[in-house]
């Protein structure tokens, strides 16, 4: 019979995953459960908390059936990031959809913000950029549609929550109302000074702090599974991590004491350093919690809205459905005919944070073919990764040695190796598509003394080094310049 296992749930935006991993490491078993994201309106971007926690639960069931018998010794929770919802207390019934991470229903109140010359205040206690993305502005506007939902929210009897909170309660029956220290930093309510939800903030969103869940480590037993309808999961198992999707993953690929940083490919993408002290930069980074395992972590963040889904838009204009046959005719090319796309589709993200950025092809001549046109699709991954690694070299003051990779594009090699060569650094690729889960699941094993780093852990052993070629240096390093050139172009210029 298999050992004890620790049950990692990831719960991301397209998929509800889980692993379970026993003492060594070594993922021994996965479910997973598709999920879907419904747009109602140009702008809007919703998921059901209620599928998201029966996907959740088949994932889980999914994942046990193959190691019957097995005890599972603990639950750790990775989760998408910044999406949140309102629920009551009383019976735990949703009052709002889950609003993800990628709506842009605050994008006027964020205006109104900047424009009210708010912002720098906002950003200087949180670490974050005033923008969409982030839950505060969507907050406001969610409450203020539920009937005396003000005066309820005061009252203690309405939730509000970000998605590990929401697997909390759910997984302990309604008995924890929890967020961890990274999660709770996503929301743009939390001060980096207090480590604590900030009076200031909460006044500015007109959000009562007896909505908010207690903040936590992300490492410490927070409650017990209490649901009686999973098999193979006991109630009484302790539910010992919560961490954010991108946090998970730098916690994975972190070794030692050194500072690591890592990009994960995705719809959007993340890239994260991790630092001791929490440093303010106006280069376009976003300062944020990493992690607290006894100590608080911070890092330096550029989360970019666009690169998978941007790739795939264009790929969907040129009629292309799958990424593979994509990069079958991006590798057909050997240049880019000074072709630039900026999937600028609902604005900017990191570095730039530019609201009214819009989403542009330039370059354009009679020789741009189908085949180039996949390769610009794709090379706007790699110049957005760019922006935010140059960004972090400038914030830190030191070239930056490699950088470690994870996400579904990591597996696309031909991907891999340009964006080595665009860097000239290294990338170090992880040996699996579960980083964040595994990262998740480390955090439970550090409480339960299974390891202390993701290199004691079977699974995160290995991987691929991709290195630059250096003859390639200096024609992507014009090709730079010409990225640089098409988002200044597509970035709002008043007349």
């Amino acid at each position: 019979m298999v050992g004890p296992l620790i049950l990692a749930i990831d719960e991301g935006t397209t998929n509800a995953k889980a692993i379970a991993v026993d003492r060594s490491g070594r993922v021994v078993a996965r479910g997973s459960q598709s999920l879907t994201l419904q747009h109602p309106q140009p702008g809007l971007a919703e998921q059901d908390p209620m599928a998201i926690w029966q996907a959740v639960k088949q994932a889980i069931i999914q994942c046990l059936s193959a190691c019957v018998g097995a005890p599972v010794a603990a639950v750790a929770i990775s989760n998408q990031r910044e999406s949140v919802l309102i629920w009551q207390r009383c019976d735990g019934q949703p009052l709002t959809p889950l609003v993800s991470w990628q709506d842009r229903r605050s994008e006027s109140f964020c205006r109104d913000l900047h424009q009210a010359g708010k912002a720098p205040r906002i950003t200087g206690l949180t670490g974050l950029a005033v923008d969409p993305m982030f839950p505060a502005a969507k907050l406001t506007g969610m409450l203020a549609a539920i009937p005396d939902g003000a005066a309820r929210a005061a009252a203690g009897e309405l939730c509000i929550g970000t998605v590990d909170s929401w697997l909390s309660w759910q997984l302990s029956a309604g008995e924890i109302f929890v967020t961890d220290h990274a999660n709770a930093a996503r929301t743009q309510l939390y001060s980096l000074h207090l480590n604590d939800w900030d009076d200031e903030l909460l006044t500015l969103f007109q959000l009562p702090r007896a909505a908010l869940p207690r903040i936590t480590s992300s490492a410490s037993q927070q409650g017990v599974v209490a649901v009686r309808d999973i098999p193979g999961l006991a109630p009484g198992t302790p539910i010992l991590a919560r961490i954010g999707d991108s946090h998970a993953a730098l916690q994975a690929q972190r070794r030692g004491e050194s500072e690591v940083v890592k990009a994960t490919y995705g719809t959007g993408s993340s890239l994260m350093m991790s630092m001791a002290t929490p440093l303010l930069t106006e280069n376009g980074l976003s300062t944020t919690v990493a992690w607290h395992d006894g100590t608080l972590r911070y890092a330096f963040e550029g989360n970019i809205t666009h690169t998978g889904s941007g790739a795939a838009w264009l790929g969907k204009l040129l009629g292309v459905q799958d990424p593979r046959a994509l990069t079958d005719m991006a590798q057909r090319c050997d240049d880019n005919q000074g072709i630039y796309f900026v999937p600028a589709l609902s604005g900017l993200g990191a570095p730039w944070w530019d609201l009214q950025a819009r989403g542009m092809v330039c370059g354009l001549t009679d020789a741009a073919t189908p085949d180039v046109l996949a390769r610009v699709a794709l090379e706007s991954i790699v110049w957005q990764i760019a922006d935010v690694f140059f960004a972090m070299e400038q914030a830190s003051g030191q070239q930056l040695p490699a950088l470690c990779v994870d996400g579904s594009a990591t597996e696309n090699s031909w991907l891999m190796q340009l964006q080595a060569d665009v860097l000239q650094r290294p990338l170090q690729r992880v040996p699996t598509a579960e980083v964040s889960a595994l990262g998740a699941a480390l955090l439970a094993g550090k409480v339960l003394g299974w390891w202390q780093q993701g290199s004691d852990m079977q699974a995160l052993q290995g991987g691929s080094v991709i290195m630059p070629r250096e003859e390639h240096a200096r024609r992507m390093q014009e090709n730079y310049k010409g990225w640089i050139d098409a988002v200044a172009r597509c970035r709002y210029q008043p007349h």
